[in-house]
């Protein structure tokens, strides 16, 4: 890529990045200020992130500006996209929202965990696939089942026991 070229991108995500910033601060605006736990208010983390947010992209602006990233590296990766890969991924967070209320937050975490693993293995392994799927598939399908289960078991435990934040569960004994 010519350096105009880049330079001009680095400019449009900064630029991109104080326009989100100010939108998040313009709604942390609309959140009560009223304090609560250790005198931080709702409205809080909204306009620290929004802060932080306009640090980043003034920052990336003024780098941007001033002969860009000078020492970046090529960037790695394939030219373009893996589209299966992303749908894959898409369908894990769309199964996600869409079940959560019905199977609970445990099992649609982990079917959005198995789906997004899937995308982003064939995603890596794009160039050298072959036309026959591989022998372990299934067990590697299991086995990301387990691991799905093992992170969002104890997430939904540590919110529901923990902190008393109502999850979704499959059950009402606040286990499932």
């Amino acid at each position: 890529m010519k350096r105009g070229g880049s330079s001009r991108a680095q400019t449009l995500i900064g630029a991109g990045l104080v326009a989100l910033a100010m939108v998040m601060m313009a709604g942390a605006r609309d959140i009560p200020s009223s304090t609560g736990y250790s005198g931080v208010g709702p409205n809080f983390l909204p306009w620290l992130v929004g802060g932080l947010l306009l640090v980043s992209g003034v920052w990336v602006v003024w780098e941007a500006r001033t002969g860009g990233y000078r020492n970046m590296e090529e960037p790695s990766g394939a030219e373009r996209g893996f589209w299966p890969g992303f749908a894959w991924m898409s369908a894990g967070l769309l199964a996600n929202a869409a079940l959560i209320t019905t199977i609970g937050f445990i099992l649609s975490c982990t079917l959005c965990f198995v789906l997004a693993v899937r995308g982003l293995r064939n995603a890596d392994q794009a160039g050298a696939r072959p036309s026959v799927p591989e022998r372990g598939s299934m067990r590697q399908t299991a086995l990301d089942l387990v691991i799905g289960l093992a992170i969002s078991a104890p997430v939904y435990w540590m919110f529901t026991k923990l902190l008393a934040i109502n999850l979704p569960g499959l059950t009402s004994s606040g286990w499932l």
